[in-house]
């Protein structure tokens, strides 16, 4: 995944700043300490490396429930490995690529079921395309289903009713391998999500056109199809369907301005004097939301900016580095953004792994007291950013 990286803050301290108040006798056993920390943690990286590329190269070779048991163990590898090593872009890259193959994986075993079963497949060529985190390839420890089924034209009816069977399969299968169904419904056993190419021709257009009764939904169907990304299946058709999506979001204006109204008046958690807001009665008294009132407006409004440049990346950091180097931020705000994302993300994460190990009841609300003072800065910086970031989207769109 070509995102931008960053080097180590010049700010970390270093083994002369460590050791200058140091006695000659004390220096040696510190080192030894620092010798034996630090191999004992490189043991533990090897390991986990090792396991991981033996669990997913068995990937290929299950299928069933048993495909539950490698996620699970592959999800506790990152969970580990990011308690010590807090890289939010190497978490995105091994969950996604995992559970690419986990879902390509799930696809296969579903097609060979239904042809043992007797079931004739059309003659059309078809693809799973992903969305929400991952289509932007920004996988986490806690995952659901966001996907949607793309068929080739001319299969009729017979296409129609097989790939009825074939969602209604192929989302269980998902469930079995520990993909939670999408609460919001976006998989293909409802139709919503499932289609020919024609079909979902006919679909976007009328979205597009406000054709139909519930645009502010259908608006928003076609915000999370922006995040669409192929993943198992035909590759030409899924392109072909991605492309058409992005080209009528750009062709639509009025569309695509009523995506970057809903961005820019997404609420965050800042308050008076640009202090973190955060709740102030009942169950989460004193936390907020991060997700929904910081990384998901931060995300939103980086995603209206890329569609309106006609920026094909899916991934936020990728959109963001196109962003600078097509000339709609500068290097420092768009190194500002970067480090919002990590921030923020950084503790989404973590409160999964809370939540996770049963030391809070969600993954979403966060106490930023519990932080120290340089990490609710940090996250009082970010949010300041993506609070600047909704007043450039509302300038540009001339949104009153």
């Amino acid at each position: 995944m070509g995102v931008a990286t960053h080097t180590l803050p010049p700010d970390l301290p270093n083994l002369t700043d460590i050791t200058r108040y140091c006695r000659f006798e004390e220096i040696e056993p510190f080192l030894q300490m620092i010798s034996a920390t630090v191999a004992a943690d490189h043991n533990r990286i090897v390991d986990w490396r090792h396991t991981s590329e033996q669990l997913v190269a068995s990937i290929g070779q299950t299928k069933g429930s048993p495909l539950k048991a490698i996620h699970d163990s592959l999800n506790q590898i990152e969970l580990e490995r990011f308690l010590l090593i807090p890289s939010v872009i190497e978490l995105h890259r091994s969950c996604t690529h995992y559970r690419d193959l986990l879902s390509s994986r799930v696809m296969e075993t579903v097609i060979a079921d239904m042809d043992e079963a007797g079931f004739v497949p059309p003659e059309v060529p078809f693809a799973l395309i992903s969305m929400g985190s991952d289509g932007r390839e920004e996988q986490t420890l806690i995952t659901d289903q966001d996907n949607l089924i793309v068929y080739g034209n001319g299969g009729g009816e017979k296409a129609d009713h097989y790939f009825i069977e074939f969602s209604t399969r192929l989302v269980a299968g998902l469930e079995e391998a520990g993909f939670k169904r999408c609460s919001g419904d976006i998989m293909p056993t409802n139709q919503t999500w499932r289609g020919s190419f024609s079909q979902w021709h006919t679909r976007l257009l009328s979205i597009v056109r406000y054709e139909v009764e519930d645009a502010g939904k259908n608006v928003m169907d076609l915000i999370v199809m922006s995040d669409a990304r192929y993943v198992a299946g035909d590759q030409k058709l899924a392109t072909e369907l991605i492309e058409m999506i992005r080209a009528m979001e750009r062709d639509y204006f009025q569309v695509l301005w009523g995506m970057a109204r809903a961005a820019t008046e997404m609420k965050l958690a800042l308050g008076f004097m640009k202090r973190i807001w955060t709740e102030g009665t009942g169950e989460h008294k004193g936390e907020f939301n991060v997700k929904l009132m910081a990384w998901a407006p931060l995300v939103m409004n980086v995603r209206i900016l890329a569609i309106n440049q006609s920026i094909p990346a899916t991934n936020t950091l990728e959109r963001i580095a196109l962003l600078k180097a097509e000339g709609s931020f500068s290097l420092s705000f768009a190194g500002d953004l970067t480090d919002a994302y990590h921030t923020l993300t950084k503790q989404r994460i973590l409160t999964q792994i809370k939540a996770l190990k049963g030391i809070q009841n969600d993954s979403y609300y966060l106490n930023p007291y519990q932080l120290s003072t340089t990490e609710r800065e940090q996250i009082r910086h970010a949010l300041i950013k993506t609070e600047e970031l909704q007043k450039i989207i509302h300038t540009n769109f001339h949104i009153v």
